[in-house]
């Protein structure tokens, strides 16, 4: 389950690089777990989710969250605060699968790029990133917090074993001609799953290249493969765990005001919670 949430938020990041282009991308992204064990566990946490005395002490912890006091104490502890506020809206969504993303939305504007998720755990998150730093940031509206990405040039983590394989076969994907580059991705651990990107070089003004020294949290996990060529408008996932896979719904060029491309003002500094 981690491991999928990750990976949604490495979908997401991949495009935080942009040249000329700007405007609006949004995506929609599919999930399944197929894995028996993992299976089991969610349908066991769905379970105690929804046992009465459970959303019974959810019930008094939304009621206490009216309470002055208590909103005072959680205004004083933002991490706190979106912990709490992400439980509440696992129970209140009935089902686990409401954990995951349903999509996203990036937005373009003088080579800075910033994506809001749509729908899972990580809907209070937006990617930011800035060009004239050549920074990433994750940052949460919740917990009114941002956190650097790491880069490999200040970074001493091995890199994962990825073998990138650029095919023949191509598709069309809002029009556009996409080519199939599949990743094999092994960890340090041995374990393995597969990526397969479509990307299509025919959309002028947005370059992934740089992204390829940026990783996603802790791990090895880079951002981007810099031996991908173009924009991907599919990405799918393939893991023991389950599968996920992001695609393009519509390209939208359009003026967008810079005040979207900032960190918001006295939103403090953390580490990378993923």
């Amino acid at each position: 389950m981690k491991n999928l949430l990750t990976l949604a938020l490495f979908f997401c990041v991949t495009l935080l690089s942009a040249q000329d282009f700007e405007g609006i991308m949004t995506w929609k992204i599919t999930s399944e777990i197929t894995d028996p064990k993992v299976k089991a566990q969610m349908e066991e946490a769905q379970k105690k989710a929804n046992d009465p005395a459970a959303q019974a002490q959810m019930k008094e912890l939304q009621a206490k969250m009216e309470d002055p006091q208590f909103k005072q104490m959680l205004e004083s502890n933002p991490q706190m605060k979106a912990q709490i506020e992400a439980a509440l809206k696992m129970a209140q969504g009935g089902d686990i699968n409401s954990l995951m993303p349903k999509g996203y939305t990036a937005k373009f504007k003088n080579k800075n790029m910033l994506t809001t998720m749509d729908g899972g755990m990580m809907a209070n998150m937006e990617f930011l990133y800035l060009s004239s730093e050549d920074k990433a940031y994750v940052i949460n509206r919740s917990s009114k917090t941002y956190s650097p990405v790491a880069n490999n040039a200040t970074q001493d983590k091995k890199d994962l074993d990825v073998k990138i394989t650029k095919t023949s076969e191509t598709t069309r994907i809002l029009n556009y001609t996409c080519t199939k580059y599949i990743a094999d991705v092994k960890s340090e651990k041995g374990t393995s799953m597969q990526q397969i990107f479509w990307a299509t070089k025919d959309i002028p003004g947005i370059d992934f290249k740089s992204m390829a020294k940026h990783r996603m949290g802790n791990s090895g996990q880079s951002m981007w493969y810099a031996e991908i060529d173009g924009v991907p408008l599919k990405v799918e996932m393939k893991m023991p765990q389950g599968n996920m896979v992001m695609e393009a719904t519509e390209i939208k060029k359009q003026s967008l005001s810079a005040a979207d491309f900032a960190i918001p003002a006295g939103f403090a500094e953390t580490k990378q919670g993923f």
